[in-house]
């Protein structure tokens, strides 16, 4: 069993990291780090002592001063070197740093000079080392104003707020989800040869701040606004999209109340509708009661049944053969209706019938697509 610490490990990727890695608990025994470890000697040693693996996280990212940046960023990193120096414990350390190294700024300068003195560190006490180089990353839970463009965008945009474009850069960024994945796969299988590794963590997505801010406020207005789930095209609009969502405030918005529509023969609501798949719907249909006795031209529509006894019925328009399936509750089971069939599904049952629907677009009462006639 691997024991693995992260300095940092409340921060954004910290947090992300130490949440995934106790996912590998029949691999990896995480120990517990506290940022107060650092203002107490003894306390940093035994973190030290207790681990086989360090992830050196732990950094300051803004600040209204640029020197104080650069000289807390090194003044971690010379701790942690100093421990483990006293230590004398073979120990892989991987530490975080930024495509910023490339730029002429005090942040991207304390991520290189700090991966150089961990690679000096390395090469004089024969210790193993992989620095990571990241590019920007984004993900659920950053701080806003802090982290990322995506994460102030998306406390913005939940929050009643208009973000504003200050550049509209390109941005090149990786999933906070695959950069933890990324560390676990060199935390389980450190390089070959060389105890000093560089590795260049390869962007996933690259987008203009522009292109992401549209996606984010269509996520807006379809999700708040229409209760519709948009349309995901790629991975990484997945990914935004779930960064978008965990940024809600979730006491405001939910229990969203579903309309219910009933009538005699039971009631009628709509569960979900998403911008790609249509719409889910459920009914209630008492004994005896039939519905339906109508098709549909382009449509495509599936009836689920989940709890009762049911019969669907159809019939192709111009002919007179009638099909019949039964359906039960006991074994859930579906039957999609083809387009020109009339069709209708009856409770046969002596408890009420509950129906789940799926249709392949919204309702739309000026062009329904749908033609009544009796089955």
């Amino acid at each position: 069993m691997l024991k693995v610490g992260i300095t940092g490990q409340s921060g954004f990727i910290g947090t992300h990291l130490y949440n995934f890695l106790n996912l590998k608990k029949d691999e990896i025994v995480t120990i517990p780090f506290k940022d107060s470890y650092f203002e107490i000697d003894n306390q940093l040693r035994n973190f030290v002592k207790d681990c086989d693996v360090i992830i050196h996280l732990a950094a300051l990212n803004r600040h209204s001063d640029p020197l104080v940046i650069y000289d807390t960023n090194i003044k971690l990193v010379k701790q942690l070197i100093k421990v483990l120096e006293e230590t004398s414990k073979q120990i892989h350390v991987l530490f975080s740093s930024s495509t910023q190294e490339e730029r002429d700024n005090l942040y991207g300068k304390s991520k290189h000079d700090g991966r150089l003195l961990f690679e000096q560190w390395a090469e004089q006490t024969n210790g193993r080392f992989t620095g990571f180089v990241i590019p920007n990353v984004f993900g659920p839970f950053g701080n806003p104003f802090y982290n990322s463009v995506i994460a102030t965008f998306c406390h913005q945009l939940t929050h009643n707020e208009q973000p504003k474009i200050v550049i509209d850069a390109d941005l090149q960024l990786i999933y906070v989800h695959e950069l933890v994945e990324l560390f676990y796969q060199k935390i389980k299988s450190p390089a070959e040869g060389s105890g000093i590794v560089r590795y260049n963590v390869q962007f996933t997505s690259e987008n203009k701040v522009s292109e992401i801010l549209l996606l984010l406020e269509n996520y807006k207005k379809v999700y708040f606004e229409e209760n519709c789930l948009p349309e995901l095209k790629s991975k990484f609009e997945l990914n935004l999209f779930n960064t978008f969502r965990s940024y809600l405030d979730h006491f405001s918005r939910y229990p969203v109340l579903l309309v219910k529509n009933s009538d005699q023969r039971g009631s009628f609501m709509e569960i979900i509708k998403t911008s790609l798949g249509g719409q889910f719907s459920f009914s209630t249909t008492f004994p005896g009661v039939t519905r339906g006795n109508h098709y549909h031209t382009r449509k495509i529509e599936r009836f689920i049944v989940i709890k009762g006894k049911a019969v669907i019925e159809l019939r192709r328009i111009g002919t007179n053969k009638i099909l019949h399936f039964e359906l039960s509750g006991e074994q859930p089971s579906f039957v999609d209706m083809p387009v020109w069939y009339t069709h209708n599904i009856i409770n046969v049952g002596d408890e009420e019938l509950i129906t789940l629907f799926w249709i392949n677009e919204f309702y739309n009462p000026d062009d329904a697509d749908t033609y009544f006639e009796k089955v």
